[in-house]
This record gives structure tokens, C-alpha cells and sequence, in this order.
């Protein structure tokens, strides 16, 4: 593969929490505490134990901005190894370049120093740990990121799924859908026990160390997703946000650039479907959820490589 050229770090000021974040940290008296712990938890470099297992992974969750401020996400997927960290403030993925993925198209277009956010999960052990940062290089058969911030997350909410087979048949051609969407993708939508969200603390996000591009996963029950027709025959979802790790990156983003870019595999053909979506979220005491109006949506047949198990619920949903 194509070696990328980058540099040995990336420098931001330090600062963990933007306001989006601290505004929800403040809303459920946690922002002295996070203000402590924020430090501690959101690093600047990889930790060894970070490094091991993105090493090992079967995918990586890729979110990035396009030209006109949408976070669009994505699932990049290899044999064992085709992640490596150099380091511990560089991260490489030997992925080909496909200008049908939004999200490498969006990387591509706005080259490096574009923001990137990464998500390391193994779904047969329930680990994960999360990096976001710039775009250092990008070629047709990788490319690499500088870390601004890293830091991990619990194993709750996470269905596991062991990588099964291979299929190195080539994807199909990209489907682009309407905002109504069709009803194959509805019905994805509506089995889904796992989706992944991008999002970005501004259309074109600063050089602070809290500024930037993260994709998250959200777990739940087959139906978790709730499908709802709207009176303008567009569509919108609604997710719960369960009690996480109380960082609110996602969230916080949301508050700041309601636009959110949500991925939901398939995980038994291989199938992407890329969402593109104006997000609010909604209170109801101290409750949240995520409400999401689909303004586009794109379709790759075949474009994960691996075929998975059935899912293993997450013990917070078998009780």
C-alpha cells in the first residue's frame, strides 16, 4: 500500500469540553465534575491498551464533514492488523479509497487538517475506545489521522457479533434515496439493534482541542430505532439516549450543529445505509431523545466485506 506522509503531531489548545457540552454538564449538575475528570480521561495520545486492541479490530467508524457542514459516518472494514498506531498520536487504516462512501468523499474534498472521528469497537467482546482528530494524509490505500483527543468507553448497550466469513465479491453500485426513503430501508431501520451517529461542534470546526467531528453507537432491542411517517411524508426517527459515560460529545455537538450523519449496517448481506439528518433532542425531565428528521440517504450494496453471527444482546436488554 501507499505509505502516507504526515507530520509527528498535531498541536490544539487544551481545553476538553466545548460549550455544547459543558451547557448539558451544567443542565444535570455534573460540570465541576466533569470539569475534573475531563483531564484525566480525555487524553492526548493513545494509550497502550487503546492501541492493542484498534489493532486487532475487524472495522473502524469513520465520521467526517462535507462542503456544506454535514457529519456523515462510516464503517471501513480489513483483516486483523489493517489498523496500526505508529505511535501513540498517529493512527493509519490501510482502507481503499471508494468515492461512493460520503465520508471518504468528504475527507477527500476537504484534504488534511479536516476533522476526523474514529471509533474502535470489537462487537464479539464489547470493547471499545473512541479517537478523534485531523486528517494527516489520505491515498487511494489509506490514510492517517493525528490524535486530539482519545479516550474510551463502556461496554454497555453493545449487541456482540462474531465476524464470520469474507465476501470479497465487489460492492454494487451506490442507490442514492429520497428523504421519504423506501421501504427496504425501513424496514433495516426498524430491525436495527445497532446505529452509529456522526456529528461536529460546528459546520467548520475550530482548532481547540474539544472542537471537531465523533461518531458515536447506539445500542438497543430490535425496534429501539421507532420509524415515524411525517405530515410532510418525510420521515423521522426517534432514539433513546440511554445513561452513558456522561461526556455528552455527541449530544453537546448537536446542541451547537443540529445535523447528525447516521450509518445502520446490515449486518447479514453487508449493506451500508448512510443517513443525513437535522437532529434535536428532546427533554422530558431529566430524559432524552434523539429526534432525527432524514434529509438524505444513500444506499451501498456489499460495501462491508465481513458477514457477522446473529447478535448476543447486551445484558442491559436481557434482564
Amino acid at each position: 500500500m501507499d505509505t502516507p506522509s504526515f507530520p509527528d503531531r498535531i498541536d490544539t489548545p487544551d481545553t476538553t469540553w466545548h460549550p455544547g457540552e459543558q451547557t448539558l454538564h451544567q443542565r444535570l449538575g455534573l460540570r465541576d465534575r466533569m470539569a475534573e475528570i475531563g483531564a484525566q480521561v480525555v487524553r492526548d495520545h493513545m494509550p497502550d491498551q487503546h492501541r492493542e486492541l484498534f489493532g486487532k479490530l475487524p472495522t473502524m467508524l469513520l465520521g467526517a464533514l462535507d462542503a456544506g457542514g454535514q457529519p456523515w459516518a462510516t464503517m471501513l472494514a480489513g483483516r486483523a492488523g489493517f489498523v496500526d498506531t505508529p505511535d501513540a498520536r498517529t493512527m493509519t487504516i490501510a482502507a481503499a479509497f471508494d468515492g461512493q462512501d460520503p465520508a471518504l468523499a468528504a475527507l477527500r474534498a476537504r484534504g488534511p487538517g479536516a476533522p476526523v472521528g474514529l471509533l474502535g469497537l470489537e462487537p464479539h467482546t464489547r470493547r471499545r475506545n473512541r479517537m478523534n482528530g485531523r486528517l494527516l494524509a489520505l491515498t487511494d490505500e489509506a490514510l492517517a489521522v493525528g490524535v486530539v483527543q482519545s479516550f474510551g468507553n463502556c461496554p454497555k448497550y453493545i449487541q456482540a457479533r462474531d465476524p464470520m466469513a469474507w465476501d470479497d465479491t465487489p460492492p454494487a453500485i451506490a442507490q442514492p434515496l429520497g428523504a421519504e426513503l423506501d421501504a427496504r430501508a425501513i424496514a433495516l431501520l426498524s430491525a436495527a439493534d445497532t446505529v452509529f451517529i456522526a456529528s461536529a461542534s460546528a459546520p467548520v470546526p475550530g482548532d481547540g482541542r474539544s472542537e471537531g467531528v465523533d461518531v458515536s453507537h447506539r445500542g438497543g432491542p430490535p425496534g429501539f430505532v421507532r420509524v415515524q411517517a411525517r405530515l410532510d411524508g418525510g420521515i423521522e426517527l426517534r432514539i433513546e439516549d440511554f445513561p452513558g459515560n456522561r461526556f455528552f460529545m455527541t449530544l453537546g455537538n448537536l446542541l451547537r450543529h443540529p445535523r447528525a450523519g447516521l450509518l445502520v449496517p446490515d449486518y447479514a448481506s453487508g449493506e451500508l445505509l448512510h443517513l443525513a439528518a437535522q437532529a434535536d433532542v428532546h427533554w422530558a425531565g431529566d430524559t432524552r431523545e434523539l429526534r432525527l428528521r432524514v434529509t438524505a440517504a444513500l444506499r451501498r450494496p456489499g460495501a462491508l466485506p465481513w458477514r457477522w453471527s446473529e447478535a448476543r444482546l447486551a445484558p442491559q436488554f436481557t434482564a
